[in-house]
């Protein structure tokens, strides 16, 4: 598996440049984030670590989502990826937290969708937070693999508006 390799370098070379750090907590996207940011050069510089959270209960465990919320709607909402994103930056003590929860497949949970969303904390606040949606008929890798990719690419710009 191999990622766009001028964008992992530009995310690094970003993060060093700035001396900020990141850490991830993922759902749908089952590690691959995390596994992105693994190969990018110098990462030990930056990245911290992170957190696969699939279930409700190690959501609630491990990143304080509240439990009757997650229920409510199966852990896929635009404010639970924020609250993932904010807490697992407070749990790695970082200045950034990325986060991303939702479907790979189309499930009844879903309306038969396929769609995520994800969320940028920085310094405590949340400064993106968006919805990706694909069609039905994506297969659940292309799906984890597309949401990772795009989720990168935001993070790219996000780092640019810092930059700036």
């Amino acid at each position: 598996m191999k990622f766009q390799q001028n964008l992992l370098e530009y995310i690094s070379n970003s993060l060093i440049t700035v001396n900020e750090t990141v850490s991830i907590a993922e759902g749908v996207t089952s590690g691959l984030i995390q596994f992105a940011f693994s190969q990018m050069p110098n990462t030990s510089l930056f990245y911290k670590g992170g957190i696969t959270t699939y279930t409700l209960p190690e959501k609630v465990k491990f990143l304080n989502i509240d439990r009757i919320e997650g229920h409510e709607n199966n852990c896929v909402t635009q404010n639970i990826a924020d609250i993932m994103a904010l807490n697992v930056s407070k749990s790695f003590d970082t200045d950034w937290g990325i986060a991303s929860t939702g479907y790979a497949i189309p499930t009844r949970n879903s309306g038969f969708k396929i769609f995520s969303f994800f969320s940028f904390s920085y310094k405590g606040e949340i400064i993106l937070s968006k919805r990706i949606e694909l069609h039905s008929k994506t297969q659940a890798l292309d799906a984890q693999l597309y949401y990772t990719e795009f989720i990168l690419g935001c993070f790219k710009s996000a780092l640019n508006q810092i930059l700036i």
